[in-house]
């Protein structure tokens, strides 16, 4: 499966009946809470009015809302969010970048090398690949994100306002500048931006002088073949092909770029087609295939790349993300790899 998916099917029942106790909880709380209230009243009657005030500002401004636009309608968001899940793995490093609350990411995130050392530092929650109701209610998220494609949706928005993604729909700047608004961040975001095409800028003439007129190509090893990646689907398409400019070989260019769909399978006899003279690879996190089946076979050692010593190896775990702090990392390793090119 190409775009990873956290299906949360299985939390949907418990997390009715989670809230159900929860609620019955919540009631002998509060006639507790009255008892002591009352005996408490003639000690508060002397608090300071100026103070009390100052309470209920802080109070209105830490629940007040907005409408946000998500790729799923409209839904209403802390203005500033305080406790954020991210069950989509591959959006957790926009919050990172933008020092945004992460209290519960998946383990896709919570491994990705790029951020696990923010995450473990704030002490965001490992939600593993399937998270269950308890996990999530225990953490008490004002905001829940999620992909448009998972299940049990309409179960999440029971827990804290659940703002959906459709996975591709934005390059990583865009989704940055949305990221920014979301959680009431936008300088930072526009910031970011700023920062990083001043890094390409200063980057690209060097690389493109590296490089010159040869082709690059992204390819995976998989249980029937190859991935070809294009320019969105992560694994450096982003800077390769965007940034930086290169080109691909013909027919990767029509079908993982021109296409718009950010991939192609093929199989090994035609492999040689879609390989250029310079290749990002890494086995496919997807399977547990042994990637010197590709390795290994004749066609794969007598590509011009595999000769010249001109194929880098990315990392399966985290470079898959496009995230902006995912970006910076493999910014240095690709420009670090191809400057080095004779």
């Amino acid at each position: 499966m190409l775009k990873r998916k956290n299906s949360i099917w299985i939390i949907s029942a418990l997390i009715v009946l989670l809230l159900l106790s929860a609620c019955g909880q919540a009631a002998t709380t509060s006639n507790t809470r009255e008892t002591t209230t009352t005996r408490a009243a003639d000690t508060e009657s002397s608090t300071d009015s100026t103070s009390a005030s100052d309470a209920a500002t802080t109070t209105g401004a830490e629940g007040e809302t907005v409408t946000y636009q998500s790729d799923a309608g409209e839904v209403e968001v802390p203005v500033d969010p305080k406790r954020i899940i991210d069950l989509t793995a591959f959006s957790t490093g926009y919050f990172v970048a933008l020092d945004a609350p992460v209290v519960g990411a998946t383990s896709g995130a919570i491994n990705n090398k790029y951020i696990k050392n923010q995450l473990k530092s704030e002490g965001t929650t490992d939600l593993g690949e399937q998270p269950t109701a308890e996990q999530l209610i225990s953490l008490k998220p004002d905001l829940i994100i999620a992909y448009t494609s998972m299940e049990g949706l309409d179960k999440l928005s029971q827990i804290a306002p659940v703002v959906q993604l459709q996975y591709g729909k934005r390059n990583f700047k865009d989704l940055m500048l949305e990221m920014g608004k979301l959680t009431n961040r936008e300088a930072q975001a526009k910031d970011w931006i700023s920062q990083w095409e001043a890094k390409i800028n200063e980057l690209k003439p060097k690389v493109l002088a590296a490089v010159g007129d040869r082709t690059v190509s992204i390819l995976n090893p998989y249980a029937k073949g190859l991935f070809v990646f294009g320019h969105n689907y992560g694994r450096g398409g982003e800077i390769l092909y965007d940034e930086f400019g290169l080109k691909a070989p013909k027919r990767a260019q029509t079908e993982a770029i021109d296409s718009g769909t950010g991939w192609a399978s093929i199989s090994m006899e035609v492999l040689p087609e879609y390989a250029g003279d310079i290749i990002f690879t890494s086995p496919w996190s997807g399977d547990t295939t042994d990637p010197k089946i590709v390795y290994d076979n004749t066609v794969w050692k007598n590509l011009t790349a595999v000769k010249e010593g001109h194929v880098f190896q990315l990392d399966p775990t985290s470079d898959t993300y496009n995230d902006p702090v995912s970006l910076e990392g493999q910014l240095k390793f690709i420009s670090d790899s191809l400057l080095s090119l004779k």
